[in-house]
């Protein structure tokens, strides 16, 4: 599960992606938006990657469900976005602005993969930084 920040945001390493997510992955990401496959995540990856090119994931704290039902296991994370507003992004036009936002993840992993993530961020915080408001 960490191999999903580290390599596949952190690192932009795509190579990763067809290891870390099973082929089905469903994703809804923090800006709202959701996916389904590696194809379509990479799509939004990309999209974030173009408004904040050095775009990072922290992980603050990590759960993980010792009890695994139906062949899944289950995980949580808080996590702490950051960087530089150098394009478009969640909407709004590149100010140069850093920024910092919390979430929070959902993530149940199959056979060593990652089958879905369920994303939640702080876009009120986001969009006042992105604006200038704070």
């Amino acid at each position: 599960m960490t191999a999903f920040y580290t390599d596949l945001w952190n690192r932009w390493d795509d190579r990763a992606v067809d290891s870390v997510l099973a082929p089905d992955f469903a994703f809804r990401g923090s800006l709202g938006t959701q996916t389904r496959g590696r194809d379509e995540w990479r799509r939004y990856r990309d999209l974030i990657r173009a408004g904040s090119s050095d775009f990072h994931n922290e992980v603050v704290a990590l759960l993980v469900d010792p009890v695994v039902e139906e062949g899944q296991e289950r995980a949580a994370a808080r996590l702490l976005y950051t960087g530089t507003h150098d394009g478009t992004l969640a909407g709004v036009p590149a100010s140069g602005r850093r920024f910092a936002y919390a979430g929070g993840a959902f993530f149940t992993i199959g056979r060593g993969q990652l089958t879905s993530a369920w994303v939640l961020g702080d876009l009120v915080g986001l969009h006042a930084q992105l604006n200038g408001d704070i």
